[in-house]
């Protein structure tokens, strides 16, 4: 954590990269994204998982079985859905004792009315920038909307946060704020992350 935000890095795939952004110490959990279409999906075991971070998967209109199997797999933590999902369906997951992070991306204030459907089946929330595909667009919203979320439920920033975006997340306030999702603006390439970009920005966080 960073000032008492979690610090979620999404989006991993090799083993000595995963124990790399591991050791920078202020992460909190590392995400690995099972959404074949993804250019960071991960397509076998990686030779090192996460010891001291909670591990989060990430899936996309998946079956439940299929997402249940790889939480098992790859013991998971936390499931991040990032489709459609509806929350019927984030309840048969959460019944079954699975931690839940519901993604939903923004736009515009109307994008927010629909997630307090969700609040008492998941654990956080996830906004992101709204794009033709399920996130990953590496491109920033206006932050100012969330400002209308007068939920319960805590959530996880994302979009477009980058090396840059310190000092504007610092003067950003919402009483739910509870972290950052670092994904594709610090990246060497899809899947791999630079860590010392990430260190630099931690660094400038604090």
């Amino acid at each position: 954590m960073v000032n008492g935000k979690i610090i979620k890095v999404c989006g991993m795939r090799e083993a000595e990269n995963i124990q790399e952004i591991e050791s920078l110490q202020d992460i909190d959990m590392l995400g690995f994204i099972f959404y074949p279409k993804s250019p960071r999906y991960v397509y076998e075991l990686p030779a090192y998982l996460p010891i001291h971070t909670h591990r989060v998967g990430v899936f996309v209109n998946e079956d439940k079985q299929i997402v249940s199997m790889y939480a098992d797999r790859f013991g998971l933590n936390y499931v991040q859905l990032h489709g459609n999902e509806s929350p019927e369906y984030c309840r048969s997951l959460y019944s079954m004792g699975i931690k839940i992070i519901k993604a939903f991306s923004i736009s515009h204030p109307k994008d927010l009315k629909n997630v307090y459907k969700y609040e008492k089946v998941c654990d956080l929330f996830l906004f992101d920038t709204k794009c033709e595909q399920y996130g990953g667009s590496g491109n920033l919203f206006d932050w100012n909307i969330l400002h209308t979320y007068n939920g319960l439920l805590p959530f996880l920033l994302s979009g477009g946060i980058n090396s840059y975006s310190a000092n504007a997340l610092k003067e950003f306030k919402h009483p739910r704020l509870a972290g950052y999702d670092l994904n594709s603006r610090f990246e060497l390439e899809p899947g791999k992350k630079d860590p010392v970009r990430i260190l630099t920005f931690l660094n400038e966080l604090k």
